[in-house]
């Protein structure tokens, strides 16, 4: 893909318009970044699980050279680019193109940390995932348990491509949730309350709040495996130090990592399934309570991936009942989105026909987490393709079908343009019914005894059907993406550009002004004095978007700067150092981080162009032309 890129940049004469995207602040251009790039490492963890898939189709299978260590590559490098580096930066980029929209704000809080952290996060995906042809991957699984993920027992360099890009990629992450926390509790339009705020806003925020307390406990894990990696400490291993330190560090960040994932995706089914049912949200204020109540108690259960390890029966019990307690508030949440559809118009919209699959979808996935809840009978079904089965139901069939609602409901926001209904609605059931094919027979397989993470079975196991009915749905939902694509290239050609700013009958304050959104957003900042402004104006006055009586006589717009990706490329080649143990490239990423941070501190004072209203509308006409 990378290849491809240069070759295209260099064919059409288009480096300059890439350096122009490259090097962006506005938050609309690194949301699409962000999607771009997760996009493309969603194709190569696609490309890892149909390899998976077509090893385990048939019983003592030997699918070209993918067995034994090549195997446990490929499941490693599928699970880790999944989460890390595809759901993660999807609704990152969700998040960038639509909350200051939601919020009436003109840019993120800070936007040239909005740009470093988009480099950061393809910087750490990028070492990951060229570890394939430069020493070899990862193999210890996604969750690189110690001490088998220590230099002792898998050496090589592919564990300090693991380490070191996963930290590299959540500096990233962490920088980008202090910057949506400060952007949404002080960048809101006049009168927005964070009562009044979209529920796609609220999931950003509680997700925000997870990210700045779960992953600085992966980033201390991720040091301590780098040290005993390589510098020869004794933190993780299984004689001087405690490999259930790494148990406990990583699922500290682990199963809120899973809220991290699941909670923006619950925000975009509120924002689609209200706009697509022309209803208000059922008991607004009940759902807020719902989102903040599972981020809570989303830090107080990850020892229920530990029921096996040995701590004890009260300690499993008070884990089990703390995870049991999260199915309250997600029950609410099921409840109030039906609530919202019933006596509803509801338009069966690509973006909706996502949202409503997702429904069943999540309540298998639930009730199967609230059968791993029982700490008796997790020791049965821990550790087999029930797990896998139970995992891929919820972020797959929640988060993924959020992504791709998302990224229906707002790319005419993002482009100016539609998806293709028709081509979507093929992109819609393929996916499901594959996803269905693929994942539920999992959880039998489990049952019948199949552990996880194995390579081969045989064929007195009976596991042969049911193998091939899940590869089969796999490439049911590899043909829905590939369809998904060929709609993009052919509605970029020929569907019509979207004039209105608002196709869908929008209820907040994205849909109320042009899309793509224009320099600045809004010249005006919207006066905001009840839940679903843009509706409410249309419900009850001329359909616009009420302003603050006066303009600013200053508006300040971030200006483009190519510093980011110069540090991200400096952490890039330092990174080898580590992974390769060389000190002089060691040193070099340290020199490059203070001189970056130096020359910062320097030019920050040419972060922002300042505007006058007139001017700033002169600017946005010569820019349209």
């Amino acid at each position: 893909m990378a290849v491809a890129a240069l070759f295209l940049l260099t064919r059409y004469k288009k480096w300059k318009w890439a350096w122009e995207w490259a090097t962006s602040t506005h938050h609309h251009k690194v949301g699409i970044l962000y999607l771009a790039a997760g996009g493309a490492f969603f194709l190569r963890g696609g490309l890892d699980a149909l390899i998976i898939r077509l090893q385990l189709a048939l019983p003592e299978n030997q699918f070209w050279v993918f067995q034994g260590e090549k195997y446990n590559q490929m499941m490693t490098t599928h699970g880790t680019t999944m989460i890390f580096f595809v759901a993660m930066p999807l609704l990152i980029g969700l998040m960038n193109v639509a909350v200051p929209l939601q919020i009436g704000a003109r840019d993120l809080a800070f936007p040239h940390l909005n740009l470093l952290s988009f480099w950061l996060f393809l910087v750490g995906g990028a070492l990951v995932n060229i570890s394939f042809v430069l020493g070899g991957s990862p193999s210890a699984g996604w969750t690189g348990y110690a001490p088998l993920s220590l230099d002792v027992y898998t050496p090589g360099p592919g564990l300090n491509y693991y380490a070191i890009g996963i930290q590299i990629a959540g500096a990233g992450t962490i920088m980008s949730a202090i910057n949506f926390l400060v952007t949404i509790i002080r960048k809101r339009a006049p009168g927005l309350t964070f009562m009044r705020m979209p529920l796609f806003t609220w999931s950003a925020f509680v997700t925000s709040i997870l990210i700045l307390f779960a992953f600085p406990a992966l980033t201390v894990a991720l040091l301590l495996m780098t040290m005993d990696r390589v510098y020869g400490t004794a933190f993780l291993t299984g004689t001087e130090g405690n490999p259930i330190i790494w148990q406990h560090l990583f699922w500290i960040f682990g199963h809120p990592e899973v809220y991290i994932l699941i909670l923006p995706a619950f925000g975009i089914f509120s924002d689609v399934i209200t706009t697509f049912s022309r209803r208000n949200l059922f008991a607004y204020p009940a759902m807020v309570f719902a989102l903040v109540l599972i981020g809570f108690l989303g830090f107080m259960v990850w020892i229920h991936h530990m029921f096996t390890v040995g701590l004890g029966p009260i300690s499993n019990a008070i884990f089990a009942l703390s995870t049991m307690s999260i199915a309250v508030p997600t029950g609410i949440k099921i409840f109030n989105w039906l609530f919202t559809l019933r006596g509803g118009v509801i338009r069966f919209k690509t973006a909706m026909l996502f949202s409503l699959a997702f429904i069943p979808t999540f309540l298998i996935g639930g009730a199967t987490g609230v059968m791993l809840s029982s700490a008796p009978a997790d020791y049965q079904y821990h550790d087999s393709y029930f797990v896998v089965g139970h995992f891929h139901y919820v972020i797959v069939g929640g988060t993924v079908l959020g992504i791709f609602a998302g990224v229906y409901y707002w790319w005419p926001k993002m482009f100016g343009f539609l998806l293709n209904e028709a081509l979507g609605k093929w992109h819609f059931w393929l996916f499901t019914i594959g996803f269905h094919v693929t994942f539920f027979p999992m959880h039998l397989m489990g049952l019948n005894g199949m552990p996880r993470r194995v390579f081969t079975y045989l064929k007195s196991d009976g596991l042969g059907t049911l193998n091939l009915i899940s590869t089969i749905g796999a490439f049911l939902m590899a043909l829905a993406v590939m369809i998904f694509l060929w709609n993009i290239f052919w509605s970029y050609r020929n569907e019509k550009r979207d004039l209105t700013g608002d196709p869908w009958e929008g209820r907040t304050l994205e849909w109320s002004i042009p899309s793509p959104p224009p320099l600045g957003n809004f010249i005006k900042r919207p006066l905001v004095t009840t839940i679903d402004q843009l509706w409410y104006e249309k419900q009850e006055g001329n359909g616009t978007i009420r302003t603050a009586e006066e303009e600013e006589e200053i508006i300040y717009v971030s200006n483009p700067t190519a510093q980011p990706l110069m540090l991200a490329g400096a952490l890039f080649l330092s990174s080898f150092g580590f992974i390769f143990g060389f000190p002089p490239l060691q040193w070099f990423g340290f020199a490059s981080v203070i001189a970056m941070l130096t020359l910062r501190s320097f030019t920050a004072g040419r972060t922002w162009t300042p505007y006058t209203p007139d001017e700033l509308r002169a600017e946005r006409r010569k820019g349209s032309q």
